[in-house]
């Protein structure tokens, strides 16, 4: 390990790995500094197809290939008897890609941070960043090792990509409130023995307690399967209390899951997060930039977490880089407004799915085929494509088409 590099970085999860990758084909030293020791345990196992465009970019889909992760090519919505599927070859865009695959992330994020190794990246383990200063020209970064002690390395940018441990929000008072209402996950994997070939290849979302809950499937290539359920922090308690027995109960019983996790041996104690939505103040400044779940996560309902990881990650490393070389460049607009952009489209999607407005489109009696195609693009991750009317005009055609719905079935209008 060096004391200077042209860029350190805090948090070797996707967004980290992604940065320190793109980084280094830019020709920049690169440092990551992570607290845990890979591989570890990490929710949000289900990718978005949009990943793999920078995948590609960065020439890592032989390396993700050769893992034989399963397969994703769409996603399944319940509620009771009605089902709405998105197929990914049934995009708006026939370019879009039509598949991704859903990851046990302790592997996932290993394989991404040993390519940046591979590739030149210095990477150290237990490495908790203890203070940072930050000016226009020069990063100091200090941190607490097991075996070395404590130090201090500097760059000439720094990258937060520390998840939810959101180095430089605590240490910068960056925190801020997150418009989302409260809510939490209670999980776990468990043997996958009933799996059908169907049920057995995307993830499955089954909405329950009338709308307030939703219960979530997915398959790994390994016979394994990830469940967990979502709602209010409240009933997650209730569910994670007593050695989570209310969730073992609702896996042996909710109706809606046919017995397929019935009687099911789990492969570790169900484990519960609350009130995980988050946001900052600024995704940037003087000398610094966050990305991934540093910056904001909203829900796990359409599985965004590690495409925003991805996406914000390589956006910033390649303004980084611009930036080092002496480009001009423009941090609010061609950053933190085009990351708030996807985000947002996302919200509009998140919150119509708790309120209802995306169960009336989803679950309608008669569905538009041109118009599935293109929410099924949006789910695909493709939020930036403003070609796209569900995405350009996101939160005003997903209201409107949810009234029309609600009109043409008889139903009394419930959206203002």
């Amino acid at each position: 390990m060096k004391t200077h590099y042209d860029v350190a970085i805090i948090g070797a999860g996707p967004a980290g790995s992604i940065a320190a990758m793109k980084l280094l084909k830019e020709g920049k030293s690169v440092l990551v500094l992570e607290k845990m020791i890979f591989p570890r345990f990490v929710i949000g196992e289900s990718m978005l197809p949009h990943i793999m465009d920078y995948l590609k970019d960065l020439d890592l889909l032989d390396v993700m290939e050769t893992q034989k992760y399963q397969v994703k090519d769409g996603v399944s919505f319940y509620d009771g008897e009605k089902k709405c599927q998105f197929l990914f070859n049934n995009q708006v865009n026939k370019d879009y890609w039509k598949y991704t695959w859903q990851v046990k992330r302790a592997d996932f994020d290993s394989v991404l941070i040993q390519e940046a190794q591979k590739r030149g990246a210095d990477v150290l383990f237990e490495a908790a960043v203890t203070a940072v200063e930050t000016t226009e020209k020069k990063q100091t970064v200090h941190f607490e090792h097991p075996t070395m002690g404590n130090q201090t390395v500097t760059s000439d940018f720094l990258l937060d990509a520390s998840g939810y441990g959101r180095v430089l929000p605590r240490l910068k008072d960056l925190e801020a409130p997150s418009s989302a209402l409260p809510r939490g996950a209670v999980f776990t994997h468990i043997k996958d023995i009933n799996r059908t070939t169907d049920a057995g290849k995307n993830i499955l979302i089954h909405v329950f307690r009338d709308n307030t809950a939703w219960f979530w499937s997915i398959p790994f290539a390994d016979g394994s399967c990830s469940v967990g359920i979502v709602s209010d922090v409240d009933y997650i308690k209730d569910c994670a209390a007593d050695d989570a027995k209310e969730f073992k109960r609702l896996l042996n019983e909710l109706p809606e899951l046919e017995g397929r996790f019935s009687n099911v041996e789990l492969l570790f104690p169900p484990k519960h997060i609350l009130s995980y939505s988050i946001s900052v103040k600024q995704l940037y400044g003087e000398g610094y930039a966050l990305c991934g779940n540093a910056t904001e996560f909203l829900d796990p309902t359409f599985s965004s977490g590690v495409l925003f990881a991805v996406v914000s990650g390589y956006k910033a490393a390649e303004m980084v880089a611009k930036q080092l070389n002496g480009e001009k460049v423009d941090w609010e607009s061609d950053y933190s407004n085009y990351m708030k952009q996807g985000i947002n489209v996302f919200r509009t999607y998140v919150d119509g799915w708790y309120d209802g407005r995306l169960g009336t489109i989803f679950f309608a009696k008669e569905r538009n085929e041109e118009i599935m195609k293109q929410i099924c693009s949006v789910l695909a991750g493709y939020v930036w494509d403003d070609s796209n009317p569900f995405v350009k005009k996101h939160d005003k055609v997903v209201t409107s088409l949810a009234k029309v719905i609600q009109i043409n079935e008889g139903k009394q209008v419930t959206y203002s």
